[in-house]
Parts: structure tokens; sequence; C-alpha cells
């Protein structure tokens, strides 16, 4: 099968924005899955579209990087053909699958303009949801943060046992409707040094609906976890509020057990 390879001027046109320090790659295609959908991708192209002015080039999405202060928002790392790696935000990409992006005509006087506003352009929508935010008063929060800079959280899946608190749903600004979320209570990591949690969340996916769960399980099941807090849902009746703080984040949790 033969691949259609950008030609060399197009390699010298991408102007790449190469990720800083480490990014998060996907454990499996059901992580890839989640996170393309959560994007606003179809879940079954491997294959996109990054789009200048006047040329294209395919790349796939081989993982992403978390900022904002809960690590709310995402930054997709992409690969071009040629092995380059660049950042980009989400909903840009999004935009150069459209068949109507770039569609004018362009000398090649204003080649580089052309890419260097493309960058501009991407690089404010990477930016856009980092705002500085108002000092907080410390003498409210110090002691939190004092109690949250303590948990050593682990790279690596571990084993966990929590209890179901309730089911929720949390506002997801890439596709812009709810999800479906399981709020974890009594949430403890099983090691030689146990690490209690407290609170966590994770997406009430496919694969959890299958074991028909209800608040009040007990439950035990790997995962990985990260800090990202649980946003609010819009519109929503009040049982599927969250009246607290919800910090951390179960991601995939696998071999799950009633107890």
């Amino acid at each position: 099968m033969a691949i259609n390879l950008p030609h060399i001027e197009d390699l010298n046109r991408t102007i790449y924005i190469p990720p800083v320090g480490n990014y998060e790659t996907f454990a499996d295609d059901h992580h890839y899955n989640e996170k393309v959908k959560a994007w606003g991708f179809s879940t079954t192209k491997k294959q996109f579209w990054y789009k200048d002015k006047d040329h294209q080039r395919s790349v796939s999405i081989i993982g992403y990087q978390e900022y904002g202060e809960t690590d709310d928002f995402n930054t997709i790392i992409i690969e071009f053909q040629d092995g380059n790696l660049s950042c980009i935000h989400p909903a840009f990409l999004k935009e150069m699958q459209s068949s109507n992006f770039g569609k004018v005509s362009i000398t090649n006087t204003t080649v580089n303009h052309a890419s260097q506003t493309t960058t501009k352009k991407q690089t404010m929508m990477m930016n856009e949801e980092k705002t500085i935010k108002p000092p907080v008063q410390e003498k409210s929060t110090k002691k939190k943060n004092e109690k949250t800079a303590k948990l050593e959280l682990p790279e690596d899946k571990v084993h966990f046992t929590a209890t179901v608190k309730q089911f929720a749903l949390t506002w997801n600004h890439f596709n812009e409707s709810n999800d479906e979320v399981i709020v974890l209570e009594n949430v403890m990591i099983e090691q030689e040094n146990p690490i209690e949690i407290g609170l966590a969340w994770c997406a009430h996916s496919k694969t959890l609906k299958k074991f028909e769960l209800s608040t009040g399980d007990q439950l035990e099941f790997d995962g990985k976890i990260v800090k990202k807090k649980l946003a609010k849902g819009k519109e929503i009746d009040e049982e599927f509020i969250v009246t607290e703080q919800v910090l951390y984040k179960v991601n995939n949790p696998s071999k799950l057990k009633k107890t």
C-alpha cells in the first residue's frame, strides 16, 4: 500500500511546537477512545489532518498533556509521518478536519506569514484557559493546601478499595455536554504503606455500567490516580449535583470486584 509522504517544501513550512517535559500516553485502545471522544473526534479514526493555509499533512495522536490549576485542560501531542512531534489545542485540530479549513488563495510570498499566523492562533488557543486568577487569601486555604501537598500519588497502576458515594454528571467543555461519572468515597490505595485518598471520581464507562453499580457498593479495582478536579455539570437535576470538592480522578479502573 503506497503512503503519500509530504513534499519536502511542506516539511520546511511546518512550524513545530514540541512538548516540554513528560506527556501522558494511552494505556490501551479504551483509554484512547475515551480521550479522543472527549475531545470531539471519531473513535474510529487513527489518522488526522494537520492543515496550514496551503498544505496539509497526516498526523496521529500519541498522547496529551494536562494543565490548569486542576489539570482540567488538555494539549494534544501529535506525531507527523517524519517522526516530528508537536503540541496542538484539541479544538484547533478538530477545526483542521473541516474541508473548508484554509481554503484561501495564497501566494508564495505569503507562505511564511500564513504559517506564523496558524502557529500564533494555535498557541493562543492552547493558552486561552491559562489566565492568571486573582490570589486567594492564604489564611483560608493554607491548611487545605498543606494537607493536599502531603499526598504523593503513585505514577503507575495501583490497587484500590472504595465505596460508591453517588452518580453524577460533569460538564465536558470539548463536546459541550454532560458526561456520566461515579463519585467514590473512602478511597484507599492498598499497598505496603496504604494511602488514604478520601473522595475521588471516575468516568461511568460502558465497562463499568455492566457491573450495575449502586450507591453503597464496596469495590476493589486497579487503576491510575491523578490530581484532577471534578467539574460541575450544567443544567442538571439536584440528584446529580456533587456538593463536595472532589480533587482526584481514577483513570481506567480495571479488574473491578464488588466486595
